[in-house]
C-alpha cells in the first residue's frame, strides 16, 4: 500500500510481498542522534523533528511557519544557500562540517539536500576530533591499488572500512542474479563468528531498500535500541508525508530493526558498491553495541566506497576485455574456418573443440536444416528434438540460457547428470537453426545463514512477518542445476552467434545486409562503452578534482595519484627518520630519483652544498622534485639519451636557489594548458613557502629556477654530499615467522596495517588489537607465540599486557614513536625497542634474535 497500511480483512493472506511494500522511504520518524529540519522553497519552516528542543532550545511550536532567517544566525544562512547552490541532480547530498547555526550554540555537523521542492537540513552535534577525511583516502586507495587478485581486492576493502568505522564485522556482500546474495570477504575482531561463504536469501534485503541502496549510497543505525523520534507534522496540507530516501538520520524500519535483534547487533553501517550502474553489493557493518562514528569517518567511509565501486568496476572490465579479446581470436578462427568449408558448421565435435576453448561445456548439440548432430555429455536425438521446439518459442535471435533445464522442461530431470544446464546460440530466424552447449548438473552445498522460511506472528498492525529467527548455518544440497553462465560468456556467445550467422547469412546470398546490420551494433556497442568510460571519467574528475586534466583512464588516475602518494610517503620517511627533524635535500632528490629511474639516476647529476630543510619545505620540494622528474622522463631529457643538473646554493641572506636543467633531450614545446602537475611545479614553492619559482620552456631543454627563503633553511653542513651513498637495509626472511602465531597491538589504523602487511611477509598469523581490553580478549582465546605491543595506546600504555605476556612467558617487543626518548621501567630495561615507522627488515633484525631464544628454549 502506498501509505504502509497492510490492507484490512480476515483473507489478506501474509507472504514475502508484505515486506516489499512496507514504504520505508517516508517512515514520518528518524534516529535522535540529530535533528530535521524541512524549509518550503521560500525558506520558512514546513516540517521539524520533535527532539529539536535538546538540540536548539527551541521546540516545534517555535520554528513551524517561521523564516528560517529569523532562527538562524546570517553567516549559517549565507553557508547553507552557497552549498545548496552545489547540488547536482536529484540525489546530491552536501556535507558541512561545524557550522554555528544559532549565536551561543555549539557547532553542528550539517548535511543538506532537496526531497522534492523542499529543503531538508539535518543536524548533529560536531566533535571536536574531527579528522581529515581527504589524506586518509588517499592513503587507503593507494594500499587497494596494490592488491594482486579480486579476492585480495575485496578483502582488503573490507579491512579498510573496518578500520576507517571501528565496527565489530565488516563484510563484502555481493548479490547474486537471483537475488540472493554472499558473503564474499570479511574482516572482524578476534572472538567472534565469521560469516564468510555464508548465502542470505533474496527476501533479506527487500526490493524498495535495494532501490534506496542505488540512490543512497550510505546509510547507518548508531543504536538499534534507540527510541526514534517523530518528524511533525506527519502529513503537509496536501496530505503527502515527507520522502526521506535521502535522509541519513531516517529512522530504521521495524521489520529491519527486529532482523538485527534477532542477530545480536547492536549498531549497523552499509556503504553500496555500485557497478555498472547496478547494486553490485554492499558494505555491511555489524557492532554488538550502540556505534556513531563521527560525520567526518562517514563521510570518509562513503568516498572510500564510491572509489572501490569504481576500481572494482576497472578490474572486473579489465578481467572481461582480456576474456573477450581472446575470445574474438577463437571467433575469428571459427569464422574463418567455416567460409573455407561450410560443412564444417554441422561438425559438433569440431564445433565443441574450438567454443570449449573460451565458453566451458561438456557436450555440444549442432541443429542445421533439420539434421541434428551431438557431441560429448547431451541429451539423445529425440530429446534434443523436443527442446529445439523449446527453444523456438523464444525471442527471435538472442542467445538464451538456463541453469536449471527441468524447470522449463520437466522431462529433462532425468537426463540432467548430462544436460542440466544450456546455453542456445540461434543461426538464423527462419527457420531456426542451433548450436547448443550443455552442461551437467553440479552437486553443491549451499550454505544459508538460517532458514530462508518466514514466520507469521500477530503484531500490533495485524498479521506481517517477522525476520527469521535462526541464523545458524545450515547447508541445503542443489541438485538439477547447473554452474551458470556468465555474463561475459553470453556477451562472447552473442560475438559467435554474429560470426557464425554472417558466415549462414553468407551462404545463403544474404550476406550483405547482415554485415551491415553487425557493424551498426558494432558501432552501437563502441558508442556505449565511449559513454560508459566517459561517465567513469566524470566522476573520478568530481570526486578528486586535482588529478582531473591528467587521468585518461580509471587505470592511469590511480597510478598518477598513487605516484603522487609515494612522493610524499618518501619524503615523509626521510623527515621522520630522525623524529621529524630537518633533512637533507640530497637525499630528497637521491631516493625520489632512484624510486623513479632505477639504475637510470645517474642521469641526474647533483652539485651543492649539504643542505638540510625544514619538514614543510622537504615535503614541498618532494612533490616539485618528483613532477620534474615525471615530465623529464615522459616528455624531457630523460625520455631519450638526455641528462638533468640540478644545482643549489645559499646566497648571501640565506635563501637556498636550486637550479634544474636539462640538455640532451628532445625538443621542449611548452604545453598548451597547466595540468596538476604544472600547477605543483610552478605555484607549490611560491604559495607553500613565500618563495620563487620559474619555469622555461627551451628548445634545449626545461630551465626551472626556484628560491625558498631562508626560513626553511635548517643549517648547511661543510661534508661533500655527491660523495655519499646510503645502505639499504637486508631484505626481510619469508619464512623467519612460518607457523607462528603474531599479536599486534597498535591504536593507529594505517601502521596497523602496514604493521600487519610486513608480519604477514615474514610468514606470520597475525591478530590486531588496538586496546588493552581487545589484546586480552586475543590472548585468552587463540595461541600467542610473540606480541609487538605499541608502547603508547592513545590515553594508556600497553604494559598491562606486557605484564600478561611475560606471566605466560610469551617474548615481546615495544614499537615507539619516541625513539630514543621513550623510558621504559627497570623491569623492562632488557625488552627491544623499535622505532616507528619501521619496515619489514628493520622488523625482521629485531624479531630474529626473539626467535633463536625461544628455539633454544624449546
Amino acid at each position: 500500500m502506498a501509505d504502509g497500511r497492510e490492507p484490512e480483512g480476515a483473507d489478506f493472506a501474509v507472504d514475502i510481498s508484505n515486506c516489499d511494500r512496507e514504504p520505508i522511504h517516508v517512515p514520518g520518524i528518524i534516529q535522535p542522534f540529530g535533528f530535521l529540519i524541512a524549509l518550503t522553497s521560500d525558506w520558512l519552516v514546513s516540517r521539524v523533528s520533535a527532539n529539536i528542543g535538546q538540540f536548539i532550545r527551541l521546540t516545534p511550536q517555535d520554528l513551524l511557519g517561521y523564516a528560517i532567517s529569523d532562527i538562524f544566525c546570517p553567516d549559517a544562512i549565507h553557508t547553507l544557500r552557497n552549498r545548496i547552490t552545489l547540488l547536482r541532480g536529484g540525489d546530491a547530498v552536501e556535507r558541512i562540517f561545524s557550522l554555528v547555526l544559532i549565536d551561543g550554540c555549539p557547532p553542528f555537523d550539517v548535511a543538506v539536500h532537496f526531497s522534492g521542492s523542499l529543503v531538508v537540513i539535518e543536524a548533529e552535534p560536531a566533535r571536536a576530533d574531527e579528522m581529515e577525511a581527504t589524506g586518509l583516502v588517499r592513503s587507503m586507495v593507494a594500499r587497494l591499488a596494490q592488491t594482486d587478485g579480486m579476492s585480495a581486492f575485496l578483502r582488503d576493502g573490507a579491512r579498510q572500512v573496518r578500520a576507517l568505522t571501528g565496527f565489530d564485522r565488516v563484510m563484502v556482500y555481493r548479490f547474486a542474479e537471483g537475488g540472493d546474495g554472499e558473503v564474499v570477504a570479511e574482516a572482524l575482531r578476534p572472538g567472534i563468528d565469521s560469516f564468510f561463504g555464508l548465502h542470505y536469501p533474496a527476501s533479506d534485503i527487500p526490493q524498495q531498500a535495494r532501490a534506496l541502496y542505488l540512490r543512497n549510497i550510505f546509510r547507518v543505525i548508531a543504536d538499534v535500541q534507540a527510541q526514534p523520534v517523530p518528524v511533525v507534522p506527519v502529513l503537509d496540507p496536501s496530505g503527502a508525508a515527507l520522502d526521506m530516501s535521502l535522509s541519513l538520520l531516517r529512522a530504521v524500519s521495524p521489520i529491519h530493526i527486529e532482523y538485527l535483534g534477532n542477530m545480536g547487533v547492536g549498531a549497523s553501517l552499509s556503504i553500496s558498491i555500485i557497478v555498472g550502474g547496478r547494486l553490485w553489493g554492499l558494505f555491511a557493518c555489524h557492532h554488538y553495541g550502540p556505534r556513531l562514528p563521527s560525520f567526518a569517518q562517514r563521510s570518509a567511509a562513503e568516498l572510500f566506497g564510491q572509489i572501490f565501486s569504481m576500481m572494482l568496476e576497472s578490474r572486473e572490465r579489465a578481467e572481461t576485455a582480456d576474456y573477450e579479446g581472446k575470445a574474438r581470436q577463437v571467433a575469428d578462427r571459427l569464422m574463418s574456418a567455416v567460409a573455407q568449408d561450410n560443412d564444417l558448421l554441422s561438425n559438433a565435435r569440431w564445433l565443441g573443440d574450438v567454443i570449449f576453448d573460451t565458453i566451458p561445456a561438456e557436450g555440444v548439440g549442432v541443429y542445421i536444416d533439420g539434421q541434428i548432430t551431438l557431441s560429448g555429455l547431451t541429451p539423445d536425438e529425440t530429446s534434443f528434438a523436443v527442446l529445439i521446439n523449446l527453444l523456438n518459442r523464444t525471442a527471435a535471435s538472442q542467445v538464451y540460457t538456463t541453469d536449471n533445464l527441468s524447470g522449463i522442461m520437466p522431462e529433462a530431470a532425468a537426463f540432467a547428470d548430462r544436460a542440466a544446464g544450456l546455453l542456445a546460440i540461434p543461426l538464423s530466424r527462419r527457420p531456426r537453426d542451433y548450436v547448443v552447449l550443455f552442461r551437467p548438473e553440479q552437486l553443491r552445498s549451499v550454505r544459508w545463514a538460517g532458514s530462508q522460511e518466514k514466520h507469521i506472528e500477530y503484531g500490533p498492525n495485524g498479521p506481517r512477518l517477522t525476520p527469521r529467527k535462526s541464523f545458524e548455518e545450515w547447508s541445503q544440497l542443489v541438485k538439477g542445476t547447473a554452474v551458470s553462465f556468465t555474463p561475459p560468456e553470453l556477451r562472447v556467445a552473442e560475438a559467435l552467434r554474429t560470426a557464425l550467422l554472417e558466415v549462414v547469412l553468407r551462404l545463403s546470398d544474404s550476406a550483405n545486409e547482415e554485415r551491415h546490420r553487425a557493424h551498426e551494433k558494432q558501432e552501437l556497442l563502441i558508442a556505449e562503452l565511449n559513454h560508459r568510460v566517459r561517465n567513469i571519467l566524470s566522476v573520478i574528475r568530481g570526486l578528486l578534482s586535482q588529478t582531473r586534466g591528467s587521468a585518461g583512464s580509471v587505470e592511469e588516475f590511480i597510478g598518477t595519484l598513487e605516484s603522487r602518494v609515494h612522493a610524499l610517503a618518501r619524503a615523509h620517511d626521510q623527515i621522520t627518520a630522525d623524529r621529524w627533524s630537518p633533512a637533507r635535500l640530497y637525499d630528497l632528490i637521491e631516493v625520489e630519483a632512484g624510486a623513479y629511474l632505477g639504475e637510470r639516476r645517474d642521469r641526474v647529476k647533483l652539485t651543492g652544498p649539504n643542505v638540510l630543510l625544514t619538514p614543510s619545505a622537504f615535503t614541498v620540494m618532494a612533490l616539485v622534485i618528483h613532477e620534474l622528474l615525471t615530465n623529464a622522463a615522459k616528455y624531457g631529457a630523460l625520455s631519450d639519451g638526455g641528462v638533468v643538473s640540478i644545482d643549489w646554493h645559499v646566497d648571501d641572506d640565506g635563501s637556498l636557489l636550486v637550479h634544474w636543467i636539462e640538455n640532451g633531450g628532445p625538443a621542449v614545446v611548452a604545453p598548451t594548458r597547466r595540468g596538476f602537475g604544472s600547477t605543483v611545479i610552478e605555484r607549490s614553492i611560491p604559495y607553500d613557502l613565500g618563495g620563487k619559482a620559474e619555469v622555461a620552456y627551451r628548445l634545449a631543454g626545461v630551465e626551472a629556477h626556484f628560491c625558498i627563503p631562508s626560513t626553511y633553511v635548517a643549517s648547511v653542513l661543510p661534508d661533500i654530499v655527491h660523495k655519499e651513498r646510503a645502505q639499504a637495509l637486508p631484505d626481510a626472511t619469508p619464512e623467519l615467522l612460518k607457523g607462528r602465531t603474531v599479536l599486534l597491538v597498535e591504536d593507529n589504523m594505517i601502521i596497523a596495517m602496514d604493521g600487519e602487511d610486513a608480519l604477514r611477509d615474514l610468514g606470520a598469523e597475525v591478530m590486531t588489537a588496538a586496546s588493552i581490553n581487545r589484546a586480552r580478549e586475543a590472548i585468552a582465546r587463540h595461541k600467542v607465540d610473540l606480541a609487538v605491543l605499541d608502547f603508547n595506546l592513545g590515553n594508556e600504555t600497553s604494559l598491562p599486557i606486557a605484564d600478561l605476556l611475560t606471566e605466560r612467558g610469551i617474548s615481546f617487543i615495544f614499537a615507539t614513536g619516541y625513539g630514543d626518548g621513550l623510558e621504559l621501567p627497570a623491569r623492562y630495561s632488557h625488552v627491544t625497542l623499535l622505532k616507528k615507522p619501521y619496515s619489514g627488515a628493520t622488523l625482521a633484525q629485531v624479531i630474529a634474535p626473539l626467535i633463536g631464544e625461544s628455539q633454544v628454549g624449546h
